[in-house]
């Protein structure tokens, strides 16, 4: 029988793992979202579980299996969804009917304060959402002007024209965002549940993507720095005013420190990019219309959120920048001192090749220095040995000697030429 693979059935189950809660209109939720302030993606994520085990444990509910990464039951008189992420965890709880004061906040006192205070985390986010059936036009502008601060709000119809949204993006008095839906009357329950968790997912995926910011700000001034310090650095040595090992200090020092920031910012940007991808496309799945001729939230985005977020590439960008001009500033200190090291062989060939003609010179000398010498000695014996023929002649030993010194230089540098010869 054909086996399935390990992994088969957990990840189609991973596809059915996060359904939409359903909603009737009116009813509100309380989000909440729980993030380390530091290596959130490597947490303990048992410390999650924890947390929400005694959430659980207080009201008498279920637990979740232990491997479970969402869990969706009653919380008491609310049901509670909540979901745990990359680098965050969240809790929704939702509730029937609306307060007559509307983002009372009450439905947060449902969350223990000393629960709070234990949580693995801090605070990312957190938000109010009143869902009511729609009212005439005129009642629901009357409520946006005295909900929200109007040089924000951002409100459109969504999906067909199935509700209407709003928010100010802003965070109240009691520390909470704002999100109103106006549904219609024919709005199924599941479509509202899908609004309500999309508001909720653009305000939790543009503060994780806005986290990117202020690393991007601190990042800049430090890049500038390093951009001046990279481009004396080149002028020096373009003019030869540098000495190669202070250009090269220099230059190891810009790249070690680059390379750091770029390790240590790599994710953060990576985790911006994703999550601004998510924000587009949770905004482009609602199928906004203008309302009133008021801004809708994608254009709020386009205002405010996506020039945070060019910050953030820009800085990608100059880092990325810097550390190829840093590479090619490498390049040219390299071909310098190529260059450098040439001309010191050509130098030092140029003296070998003195010193090897002063040798030959010398060797020639002493060449010739030998010729006399074995010329002298030769000479004697050969002057010796012609003694007794010339005393017989009648010549005298003077006139012998000097008769054979010429043919015995002559065969001494003969025989010296033809060993030289054999030797080369």
């Amino acid at each position: 029988m054909l086996k399935d693979h390990p992994q088969r059935y957990a990840l189609a189950n991973e596809l059915h793992a996060r359904p939409f809660p359903a909603l009737t209109a009116p009813c509100r939720a309380a989000f909440l979202a729980i993030k380390r302030e530091s290596d959130a993606a490597g947490r303990d994520r048992s410390l999650d579980r924890a947390h929400l085990d005694a959430l659980l444990d207080r009201f008498g509910g279920p637990r979740p299996a232990p491997d479970a990464t969402h869990f969706f039951g009653a919380l008491g008189r609310h049901r509670l969804k909540w979901e745990s992420h990359t680098e965050f965890v969240t809790y929704t709880l939702f509730s029937d009917g609306v307060a007559d004061r509307p983002f009372d906040g009450a439905i947060f006192d449902v969350f223990p304060r000393d629960w709070l205070d234990e949580a693995p985390g801090m605070r990312l986010t957190s938000a109010l959402v009143r869902v009511e059936q729609q009212t005439p036009g005129d009642r629901i502008v009357e409520k946006l002007d005295d909900w929200f601060v109007g040089e924000s709000l951002a409100v459109s119809r969504v999906l067909d024209d199935s509700a209407l949204v709003a928010s100010d993006f802003r965070i109240d008095g009691a520390g909470h965002v704002r999100f109103a839906v106006f549904a219609a009357d024919d709005t199924g329950e599941k479509r509202v549940g899908r609004i309500v968790q999309r508001l909720t997912e653009i305000e939790t995926y543009k503060t994780m993507a806005m986290l990117a910011l202020p690393r991007a700000r601190a990042l800049s001034g430090d890049v500038g720095r390093m951009d001046t310090e990279l481009s004396g650095l080149v002028g020096r040595l373009r003019a030869g005013e540098a000495a190669t090992e202070e250009t090269l200090e220099g230059l190891l020092t810009i790249g070690s420190e680059l390379e750091t920031m770029l390790a240590r910012s790599a994710f953060r940007f990576g985790a911006q990019e994703a999550y601004e991808t998510l924000v587009n496309e949770r905004i482009r799945v609602l199928r906004e219309e203008r309302f009133g001729g008021r801004q809708t939230l994608g254009e709020f985005m386009m205002r405010r959120f996506d020039p945070a977020m060019r910050t953030c590439r820009s800085v990608q960008n100059r880092m990325s920048a810097l550390a190829e001009r840093a590479k090619r500033a490498g390049d040219l200190l390299s071909t310098r001192v190529n260059v450098d090291r040439a001309d010191q062989n050509a130098v030092l060939l140029k003296s070998m090749d003195a010193r090897a003609a002063a040798q030959l010179r010398l060797q020639r000398t002493v060449e010739g220095l030998s010729v006399v010498a074995i010329s002298y000695y030769a000479l004697n014996l050969v002057a010796y040995m012609l003694y007794p023929l010339a005393a017989r002649v009648g010549m005298r030993e003077g006139t012998v000697t000097a008769l054979a010194v010429v043919p015995v230089i002559l065969g001494v540098w003969f025989i010296l030429r033809q060993v030289r010869k054999k030797l080369e």
